[in-house]
């Protein structure tokens, strides 16, 4: 248990501090028509967002790193593999205890593992799958909360 939880217990809701991290080749696709908006006020209520950033390959459009950086995300992207900087990045604040909350916005099992390390250092986690056809069992078992975003019906 981390020192910040031992001091101030799960009365510290207002001081949790929440890392979000959204996997945007996986989630920010035409078939699942995600709202950055609802992912952020969705790790917003874990407490409030310490961390919040979305990986985008070379090749993403500038609309959609503007459409990212207006709605409150520091756009990362990476000439490699999206994957492994999202893994790394979310590790090492889990490992510098900046993160209270890990919430990993992805339908990959590739996250399993920084999950699984959050875990293990009293961080809470939390998947969210861009739906019910996006969701990874693996990595929704991995985490203590699962959730997966709804689709607007008209």
């Amino acid at each position: 248990m981390n020192l910040f939880r031992r001091l101030v217990g799960d009365d510290a809701d207002d001081r949790t501090r929440v890392g979000l991290y959204v996997d945007g080749p996986n989630v920010l696709r035409s078939e699942f028509d995600v709202d950055l908006d609802e992912v952020r006020t969705i790790a917003e209520s874990y407490g409030p967002l310490a961390t919040t950033r979305l990986y985008l390959d070379e090749n993403a459009s500038p609309g959609l790193i503007q459409a990212g950086e207006a709605r409150g995300f520091e756009v990362v992207t990476t000439s490699g593999d999206v994957d492994v900087r999202l893994a790394v990045d979310a590790t090492a604040a889990v490992a510098a205890d900046r993160i209270d909350v890990l919430v990993v916005a992805s339908r990959d099992t590739d996250f399993k593992p920084a999950l699984e390390v959050a875990a293990r250092n009293d961080v809470r986690t939390v998947a969210l799958a861009p739906g019910e056809h996006g969701k990874s069992d693996a990595l929704q078992n991995a985490a203590q909360d699962a959730l997966s975003l709804e689709a607007d019906v008209e």
